[in-house]
């Protein structure tokens, strides 16, 4: 998307992504997820950012332990959290090309999709590693990202 397809509006609209800042796979889940949403429908935040809690406290969910890492992936919209596998697919299901197709997966009742996700989850860091600080997102997607406009995001590349 070039700059002039930059929407003006800076609102916590979504739908938006809430990721773990500090992880690796969920960074690169973010860097998956740019180039194959063209229309620029998700914006991201991370869990530990104030604007991630605003977000999530604005749907009534709850905001990840400060001294725990965040147990999961958050896609926000239509004014409801869906955590784990069923944000995972949804957001699948937003992505241009063949990625809506994940989305029938969703057919799989969801405590057996969450064993799955929650193993990954539960593994993460020791597979996939750490950073110490939220990754800053290029120039031209920081628009995307709620917190770096807020400018209370660490490093996203």
């Amino acid at each position: 998307m070039n700059d002039a397809a930059r929407p003006a509006d800076l609102s916590l609209e979504g739908p938006i992504v809430l990721f773990d800042g500090v992880c690796n796979l969920c960074a690169g889940a973010v860097r998956f997820i740019i180039p194959l949403d063209r229309r620029g429908r998700f914006r991201f935040a991370s869990l530990q950012s104030d604007v991630g809690r605003q977000i999530l406290a604005g749907v009534g969910a709850e905001a990840p332990d400060p001294d725990e890492p965040p147990r999961s992936l958050i896609l926000v919209a239509n004014g409801r959290a869906y955590m784990r596998s069923a944000a995972a697919l949804r957001i699948a299901a937003g992505l241009d090309r063949g990625w809506p197709l994940v989305a029938l997966f969703l057919v799989i009742p969801a405590p057996l999709r969450d064993l799955v996700y929650r193993f990954v989850a539960r593994n993460r860091y020791r597979w996939f590693g750490k950073t110490t600080a939220c990754d800053l997102p290029r120039d031209e997607e920081s628009w995307r990202f709620l917190d770096a406009v807020s400018g209370h995001v660490g490093r996203i590349r």
